[in-house]
């Protein structure tokens, strides 16, 4: 697709709160796009919900009002502490509804050169199919997938989307809990119980976890809607460790290596890849069954 099609590009929102170094290498990454100069960049800087976050949390405010790079940059700093659901919701619903469509990242993401690239073109290309809720610059890493691919529902590392798709997100977690029940769906939305979503969902009812994110995926799974994913991923989630808000693991067993190569962007059937699907099922198997090792692993060294 040539960028003379692409009226304007989308925004950037970038949401932040008390990394120092993961928002540094997430910025420098970002600058490297090759249309970062284009893109107005908007960052939502959560306030502390502590005296222990406080001081991280002013470095890197510090740091945001030195950056440069951008078409324009926008810095709101929250006065209170919103908490990263609330944060990502509230900041997304206001710049897609301003904007049309909007172009989302986390402090500890870093992308590709041509992460940018890809976003803007996918999101001009299906504008205006209303069976795509969303664009994902992240794929696991999983070999021999197709160039691009869809599959039903919708992600949250590194993603796109429009204002006629987020119009459908449901923040309410029972509700789509009560309608994944009805519509008798638990194994598919599971990924045919490769990976536990459905606990994940029980879960943020609960109040045990706040993930918006599953709540993302279950409004456009429901809709049956569906996210395009890359078949070599533009994203790279550096955010594991003990200073993570959900992810704790120390070894991340996501990480990829970033696609650096250009390719032409050409529309694909929409409706889920199944030799995809089968894939990511397998991965999520894999994983699933290392993890246990891992923990049956600590647990006997825990007696030593």
């Amino acid at each position: 697709m040539l960028y003379e099609n692409i009226i304007k590009f989308a925004p950037i929102v970038l949401f932040t709160y008390n990394r120092p170094w993961h928002t540094r290498q997430t910025v420098e990454a970002l600058q490297k796009n090759e249309l970062a100069q284009d893109s107005e960049l908007f960052i939502y800087s959560d306030a502390s919900k502590n005296e222990k976050d406080y001081l991280n949390v002013q470095e890197v405010r510090q740091y945001l009002k030195n950056i440069k790079g951008f078409k324009s940059i926008t810095i709101i700093e929250r006065k209170k502490n919103f908490g990263l659901a609330e944060n990502i919701i509230s900041g997304v619903t206001n710049i897609v509804n301003k904007y049309g469509k909007i172009i989302v990242l986390e402090d500890d993401l870093v992308t590709s050169t041509y992460f940018l690239r890809f976003m803007n073109e996918a999101l001009a290309l299906y504008e205006k199919d209303k069976k795509v809720a969303c664009i994902s610059g992240y794929i696991y890493p999983i070999d021999n997938l197709p160039q691009t691919f869809f599959i039903k529902g919708a992600d949250c590392w590194g993603w796109a989307t429009w204002k006629r798709a987020w119009n459908i997100f449901e923040s309410d977690g029972q509700k789509l809990l009560d309608e994944i029940k009805e519509k008798k769906v638990k194994r598919e939305f599971d990924f045919n119980n490769s990976y536990n979503f459905y606990k994940m969902l029980k879960m943020q009812i609960k109040g045990k976890n706040n993930s918006w994110a599953v709540r993302w995926y279950a409004s456009a799974f429901i809709k049956n809607m569906f996210t395009l994913y890359p078949g070599e991923s533009y994203v790279r989630n550096i955010g594991f460790g003990e200073n993570a808000t959900h992810c704790k693991t120390e070894i991340n067993i996501f990480d990829v290596d970033l696609c650096n190569q250009k390719f032409s962007l050409k529309k694909t059937s929409i409706e889920e890849n199944n030799k995809a699907k089968k894939l990511m099922e397998k991965y999520f198997k894999r994983l699933n069954a290392n993890l246990v090792k891992k923990v049956i692993s600590r647990i006997k060294n825990s007696f030593l």
